[in-house]
């Protein structure tokens, strides 16, 4: 019996016929060690399983259980199969950004079978892979917005909840941080005598600093003084009775928490953690800072990344002059000058 990467089970289970010698199973577990001992990030690592363990699973549904039978043709079918799959809960079809998700890591995997001798050519050496739209952020909050969101939060909750709710709020709109980078924060990361705080393994295992606010600086002081974290443990640890423990808060509740508190605060727009994030560079843009160092305090690897809040930022689109506009304006002959009684307001 196949796996199914659609449903929910143990780590160890891959694709594929394990009695098979030369078959799938056998390639995918060498090509998910190889990642792991190249140091891929364990999310890259799941992911890579989860998208090739699709194919594998369509493979098997068509006689097809060896790396080695598989042909240009084969894979234009399965670039075929996606465009016109259905969701199986909306029955929607599956997003431009999923299904190049799912090719590339195809791609992927038969560049390893073919560089690492598993396969004589790379049938995937010219799979085209679809191109994902460039969507920017729906919904952008100002600087207003963002201190509703924040001080909504309950403070005074006996649970102290409230306490790190606001801490992590702070954390994600002040340093652009993103939600994995937060969750992973551990106590030794936080230099408060310094208002440093070190984001380990950031996207694409890159570590960086960060300078915290005086604001933020207060906050996780006023958050240290309730908590009063235990060294070497997680900065932002979980509910109930991991409280205390070696146990970070998960991706969801920091999630809910982004929510709830926008909620209460009554901001009639969708937001959530990598929405601060947005804001953070936005807002930033916005009071005048480069690109370059946006780039820096947000982790990206390519500046053409954060380039995209150029087109964010409407500010900074209407500060752009127009060269004409330095020259005289040229009026039409035989058009004069408007009255100015006579002009609608909203013209």
């Amino acid at each position: 019996m196949t796996w199914r990467p659609g449903k929910k089970k143990g780590p160890l289970r891959y694709a594929g016929d394990p009695n098979l010698r030369d078959g799938f199973r056998r390639a995918l577990i060498e090509h998910i060690e190889w990642m792991g001992a190249m140091h891929y990030s364990a999310h890259s690592i799941k992911h890579r399983r989860i998208e090739v363990g699709y194919f594998i699973d369509w493979c098997e549904e068509r006689s097809l259980t060896r790396p080695d039978e598989v042909t240009r043709a084969v894979l234009e079918r399965y670039r075929q199969y996606l465009f016109h799959l259905r969701g199986a809960r909306k029955g929607k079809p599956l997003s431009v950004s999923t299904q190049h998700r799912r090719l590339a890591a195809v791609k992927a995997f038969f560049k390893w079978l073919t560089r690492h001798h598993h396969l004589l050519f790379n049938p995937a050496s010219e799979l085209e892979l679809p191109r994902p739209p460039e969507r920017l952020p729906r919904h952008l909050l100002s600087v207003a917005e963002i201190e509703q969101i924040i001080n909504a939060i309950d403070t005074a909750d006996p649970t102290g909840l409230g306490i790190r709710d606001r801490a992590m709020l702070e954390a994600l709109y002040s340093t652009g941080m993103r939600r994995g980078e937060l969750v992973n924060l551990r106590v030794h990361d936080l230099d408060l005598p310094r208002g440093i705080l070190l984001i380990r393994e950031g996207k694409g295992k890159k570590d960086r600093d960060v300078m915290l606010s005086p604001r933020l600086l207060e906050e996780l002081r006023s958050y240290w003084r309730s908590a009063n974290p235990k060294p070497e443990t997680y900065l932002f640890p979980g509910k109930g009775p991991h409280q205390n423990a070696d146990v970070p808060i998960d991706s969801r509740s920091v999630f809910d928490a982004v929510q709830q508190a926008a909620k209460r605060a009554g901001i009639d727009k969708r937001v959530h953690p990598h929405t601060l994030r947005h804001c953070f560079a936005t807002h930033l843009l916005e009071s005048g800072a480069d690109l370059h160092t946006i780039q820096l305090l947000l982790g990206h690897a390519d500046l053409k990344t954060t380039s995209r809040y150029l087109h964010m930022s409407e500010a900074h689109l209407r500060a752009v002059a127009n060269p004409l506009d330095s020259l005289p304006v040229r009026k039409a002959p035989g058009v004069s000058e408007p009255d100015p009684s006579s002009v609608p307001a909203t013209a």
